[in-house]
């Protein structure tokens, strides 16, 4: 009796033993360096034209390579404490962070940033081109660690989602962003499942999420929610940007030749191109307003996130791998399957929001956010490094022979363009509503 009533102990190893607390921990401490200033500059690399001392001067390679090294050290000692191959991570990561650094300059020439070819598809093609050329390397498997990288990254870009900012465009901004995006989330996913039949409904829950969401960072978020295999995360990946490009140069135009104006073309533009670079660059070409608008109407779907993952995890442990005739999952079993670096994520846009807005006011928070930027683009390109390193192209090429993944973001992307298109212009128009100011 007495033993019955002992009640179970709380396991709290799991928070520095799963990699999810651990990109909390490493993003809450880079947020808190950076807001206490301990961390005031994080080197870059520069946009160049012609000339490669451009983008990378003498005088700025030790501090490079400083943080790198820091960044390598602090990521072997996360492993090492959960029990991983700490020392054959450290083996490899200087060349994946070499490799980063490639990727980073190849993107930041002026030409090919102007059309979308930024670091992450560098980092990418880069990373893939090595695996096909020579093989998965063994003694680079251990420094692989794209998930840790990127979320982390996606903890720090929780601080980039301020609430102030995100409710400029009041509920005009929030009818483009949070009414079209889970209708076509739904829409699509059963496209995928009824009309196209795609068997792993993980990989049709991923490329769901990334067009309606945002792009790369929602193929994450959502493939950690659901389980996806990283061969469906980087396929769907691929596909995402190979389309940005694509969308980022012909929607411009197009919105000329419609004679939608800035505000309901850059609404348009926030709502439908995957990337946030895309869209600022996109927008861009509009001119200021439609920059403005695209991104806030970005900011917007990319608060999402969260909620997104959280609510696919839900479906996933009690719909999708329930199996006929067992209970419904407990609170705990849903617990364990959410992807926890999404609290980090939530807790540092409302930190930033409603703690060091109010307290230190905007200037000073703009400068503690375009560090924590730069830190996140950094990890983000070492992710996309390791994520072409470890991609498996027999699955890849079977992914590619199957049309239907690709026929789903086609019909879906087209689906949001319209649906899109006709929020923003009912929101942004001023037919129904006042214009913004």
């Amino acid at each position: 009796m007495h033993a019955a009533n002992v009640k179970p102990k709380v396991n709290w190893s799991v928070l520095y033993q799963l990699e999810d607390w651990w990109a909390n921990w490493l993003g809450a401490g880079l947020l808190l360096l950076a807001a206490n200033r301990v961390i005031s500059t994080v080197p870059k690399i520069a946009k160049w034209q012609s000339s490669l001392s451009q983008a990378l001067p003498i005088s700025d390679i030790i501090p490079l390579l400083s943080m790198g090294l820091i960044i390598g050290l602090v990521a072997a000692f996360a492993l090492k404490i959960m029990d991983k191959d700490a020392r054959g991570f450290l083996i490899g990561y200087p060349f994946v962070f070499l490799l980063a650094v490639a990727a980073y300059i190849i993107g930041a020439q002026e030409t090919l940033s102007l059309y979308g070819f930024n670091y992450v598809i560098w980092a990418l093609i880069l990373g893939m081109a090595i695996t096909n050329i020579f093989g998965h390397i063994t003694w680079l498997q251990s420094a692989l660690k794209a998930e840790m990288f990127i979320k982390t990254g996606l903890v720090l870009m929780g601080a980039e989602i301020l609430f102030n900012r995100v409710m400029a465009l009041g509920v005009y901004g929030l009818g483009v962003a949070w009414l079209v995006t889970p209708i076509v989330l739904y829409v699509m996913y059963w496209l995928g499942t009824r009309l196209l039949k795609i068997q792993s409904k993980s990989l049709v829950a991923t490329i769901a999420a990334t067009t309606s969401v945002c792009g790369v960072s929602a193929a994450i978020a959502t493939g950690a929610a659901t389980k996806a295999r990283k061969e469906e995360v980087s396929f769907t990946i691929s596909i995402s940007l190979i389309f940005t490009i694509l969308m980022m140069l012909g929607l411009p135009p197009l919105i000329r030749v419609m004679g939608l104006g800035e505000v309901v073309g850059g609404a348009w533009i926030g709502g439908t191109v995957d990337s946030t670079g895309a869209v600022v660059a996109a927008g861009a070409m509009l001119g200021k307003t439609a920059t403005e608008v695209a991104a806030l109407v970005k900011m917007l779907q990319n608060a999402l996130i969260g909620l997104v993952s959280f609510g696919l995890a839900v479906i996933w442990v009690s719909r999708v791998e329930r199996k006929p005739g067992e209970s419904r999952p407990s609170p705990l079993e849903i617990w364990v399957r959410f992807p926890k670096f999404i609290i980090g994520f939530m807790l540092a846009s409302a930190l930033f929001s409603f703690i060091l807005i109010p307290g230190l006011g905007d200037k000073a928070v703009n400068d503690i956010i375009k560090v924590t930027t730069a830190l996140r683009n950094w990890l983000f390109c070492i992710s996309f490094v390791s994520i072409g390193l470890d991609t498996n192209f027999a699955e890849m090429k079977r992914l590619a022979g199957d049309h239907r993944p690709v026929m789903l973001y086609i019909l879906g992307q087209t689906f949001n363009l319209v649906l899109t298109l006709a929020a923003a212009w009912f929101f942004f128009s001023g037919h129904f509503f006042p214009p913004i100011r």
